[in-house]
């Protein structure tokens, strides 16, 4: 198999960082779309609509991704991600626009699971993990970069941001130039039957874990676009920089993973990210200073970077090369299903204070429970 040059990693990363600008890439700019559009649902809805689109999809795309062959799978999902992010922008009807957006999150979960499952076909062991803390490092400054520009051009057009979603025809040529088509296999035939129910068990705690831990952490990506410009006069470009800057810190967090797990163990550090998404919104709940703004920053981030990458590894690791499509689907499915169940949180109360205050709960209660099951399942 092809040794993946330094373009190559760069190509996988910059690919990865697609994901998580699906929906988030117009939340800076979410005030002025509603503004200028009678939209007669919920502007949050923009933001978590391509979620439900990964989870309508996922098992498909799942079926997908050992018949097409990765690279395949991932140029169907690139072209129409392109295409139907910059539409969003100019639909007027709401039916067609909700359809655009279910629809770009089955381009996003086309996209995630091949470049994951790429991933997995040229690194294992320690590489492999050290690579999947790199992609989620990745993700988290796409979020930087995207929701930043987001904020900027919005400020100029709200129409503008959508067209940040023609990033994905620069990724397609850097694929074609940069990633190496795995060598197609004779896959081992692996027992099941010793582990095959304890499979099953870690795949769906895992499955649910990354479902809870995008909940809560996108909590405040569909609430903080509405409740910054109302309770600190927020623009959208300051919007932008507080969002980007949770991926920041998630970044960071993210790249010292590895060495947590190694130092504390799978189970003590994805307890620990639900702890300070409880911390974040905690913050949230009961102060309304901006300088602890910043405190919540970090923790929501902190409680980022210790989840989702530390968790799709160990989807990962737990998988078959015969089930590794399907494994990657479900986690996708977990991911973006807990982004759009996110959107619920609206529905508790007007008031943010109390939507945060639940916020809260949940993740402590998410803490403890995850931390005494996975004691038990994950090893």
């Amino acid at each position: 198999m092809d040794k993946i040059s330094n373009a190559g990693i760069f190509t996988i990363l910059f690919v990865s960082s697609l994901t998580i600008m699906a929906g988030a890439v117009i939340a800076p700019s979410l005030s002025g779309i509603l503004a200028n559009n009678d939209l007669g649902f919920s502007a949050s809805w923009l933001i978590t609509l391509p979620s439900l689109g990964v989870v309508l999809f996922a098992p498909i795309i799942g079926r997908l991704v050992n018949k097409l062959g990765t690279l395949k799978l991932l140029y169907i999902g690139l072209i129409p991600y392109a295409i139907l992010g910059v539409a969003g922008g100019y639909i007027t009807s709401d039916y067609l626009l909700i359809l655009d957006r279910i629809l770009l999150g089955a381009a996003t979960v086309a996209i995630q699971v091949s470049i994951t499952t790429y991933i997995a076909q040229f690194f294992t062991g320690d590489a492999r993990m050290k690579m999947i803390a790199w992609q989620g490092m990745a993700i988290e400054l796409g979020g930087v970069v995207f929701l930043a520009i987001g904020g900027i051009v919005g400020e100029i057009n709200w129409q503008f941001p959508f067209y940040i979603y023609l990033t994905a025809l620069v990724c397609l040529v850097l694929v074609a130039f940069f990633l190496p088509k795995p060598e197609s296999k004779e896959q081992a035939e692996v027992s099941h039957n010793e582990s095959n129910s304890v499979s099953k068990t870690t795949i769906k705690l895992i499955f649910i874990t990354s479902l809870l831990a995008m909940m809560l952490f996108f909590i405040g990506f569909v609430t903080l676009p509405l409740y910054l410009p109302q309770s600190f006069n927020f623009t959208e470009s300051q919007t932008g920089y507080l969002l980007a800057s949770i991926s920041i810190i998630a970044i960071l967090t993210a790249s010292q993973m590895p060495r947590m797990v190694k130092a504390q163990g799978s189970t003590k550090t994805v307890a620990l990210g639900f702890l300070f998404f409880a911390l974040g919104y905690l913050v949230l709940a009961t102060t309304s200073s901006l300088a602890f703004l910043i405190v919540t920053v970090i923790f929501i981030g902190i409680g980022f970077g210790f989840t989702i990458p530390l968790l799709n590894h160990l989807m990962l690791e737990n998988s078959t090369p015969q089930n590794q499509g399907k494994n990657l689907s479900l986690f996708s499915m977990g991911v973006f299903g807990g982004q759009f169940l996110s959107t619920f949180i609206e529905f508790i109360s007007d008031a943010y204070i109390a939507i945060y205050g639940v916020a809260t709960g949940l993740a402590f209660i998410f803490c403890i429970g995850i931390y005494f099951v996975f004691q038990k399942v994950i090893k």
